[in-house]
């Protein structure tokens, strides 16, 4: 017989709940500790690792509580969880079936030291007080709580276009980026594609009807060996800004990322191509930027470039950025700072060498507000046809 995890009792009728709300305006103004435990695909086995350190703190006598887990069926994670207490789950009805979910009010009143969420990017039953669990999560911290979780990278709202270029598979439920930015620890559970692969063919992961069509599908070799890379990168992503927050202003980067400076002229589009081509071959991380000046509208034919541009930056894999500054090179050095950017993008100067001598071009100015990166300029390819 499969082990239950024990439970703990409903609240009593003449002890409701108190609502997350009140709970959080009694608590301290500490804010909990976030563990986030990272996969490349499902069966990696990010559950079976966030309870086996979460075993360890309980038996050191730390109050750990598991506030929702996705066992799918899996023996080894059912029998892993056995001796922790669980937190009853609330029921709800929606289109006449009766639906679980985490219960985040019984959580807070429970008041644990430590609560193991799985599945951070789930959707909420329609009628919850929030829609995603994340944001569940996002108030457990709050109320001064440490939680630990779990999540695959193809959930990164930032990942969502690659993923689906990958692996032809669109990712509905996602969680944004700065929840793994905020989080205090990101672990990535790493195994090799042929291991994950073995584990599903096992019967281990999925039920024996859906292997074959997921070995065909978002199991191939090529897919993980892609998703694996991004699981990896974001790690030493997350390390790296780690690193950066405590020197003073110095940005030291581990992994390529190019900006385009995006504009109103017609060679933009020009740029992103020459952006998009340079980022492929240092396989860095491609974004693009627009400063909008405050004083200036865009005409209809101005915002449609402005559009077009977003789009395609999009198609190429990358994050299209728009912010509003009077100050053009300062907002391009501040995003670049933001980002941690490495190379820059930008189109050739349309001044005289006359207006050159009363203002320096943006290049000149960039320079003085950037460390550290490489500018690259690229001559507008129409005057280069008309020489």
């Amino acid at each position: 017989m499969i082990p239950q995890p024990m439970t703990t009792s409903p609240p009593s009728p003449d002890h409701p709940p108190i609502p997350a709300t009140d709970l959080y305006s009694q608590t301290s103004k500490r804010r909990g500790k976030h563990k986030i435990f990272i996969g490349m695909a499902p069966g990696v086995g990010k559950t079976y690792r966030m309870l086996e350190e979460g075993a360890e703190l309980r038996d050191e006598g730390i109050d750990v509580v598991i506030g929702l887990l996705e066992t799918h069926g899996r023996q080894e994670t059912l029998e892993k969880a056995f001796g922790f207490e669980t937190i009853p789950l609330r029921e709800s009805l929606y289109s006449g079936v009766l639906l679980k979910e985490m219960d985040t009010d019984a959580i807070l009143e429970r008041r644990p030291q430590l609560v193991l969420i799985d599945e951070l990017a789930h959707t909420n039953v329609p009628g919850s007080p929030r829609e995603k669990r994340y944001q569940d999560v996002e108030i457990v911290l709050e109320a001064g709580l440490d939680v630990y979780s779990t999540v695959n990278i193809q959930h990164l709202e930032s990942l969502n276009d690659l993923v689906a270029k990958i692996t032809t598979v669109i990712v509905r439920e996602r969680i944004p980026d700065r929840i793994l930015d905020e989080a205090t620890e990101v672990v990535v559970v790493d195994v090799t594609p042929e291991t994950l692969q073995e584990r599903l063919q096992e019967g281990k992961i999925y039920a024996p009807e859906k292997i074959e069509k997921s070995l065909e599908n978002f199991f191939q070799r090529r897919h993980l060996v892609a998703l694996r890379e991004l699981a990896l990168r974001e790690v030493a992503d997350n390390i790296e800004a780690g690193a950066n927050s405590g020197v003073h202003g110095h940005v030291c980067s581990v992994h390529e990322r190019v900006l385009v400076c995006v504009s109103t002229y017609p060679n933009s589009l020009q740029l992103l191509r020459r952006g998009a081509r340079l980022a492929t071959q240092l396989h860095a991380r491609f974004y693009a930027v627009f400063v909008s000046d405050p004083e200036r509208f865009l005409n209809k034919q101005e915002s449609l470039h402005i559009e077009m541009c977003e789009n395609f930056c999009k198609q190429m894999g990358g994050e299209f950025i728009r912010i509003v500054g009077n100050n053009v090179t300062r907002a391009i050095a501040e995003v670049a700072q933001a980002h941690r950017i490495t190379q820059i993008v930008l189109g050739q100067t349309q001044k005289s060498r006359w207006q050159l001598l009363l203002k320096p071009s943006p290049m000149q100015q960039l320079m003085k507000y950037v460390k550290d990166v490489d500018l690259h300029i690229i001559a507008d390819e129409r005057n280069n046809k008309s020489k």
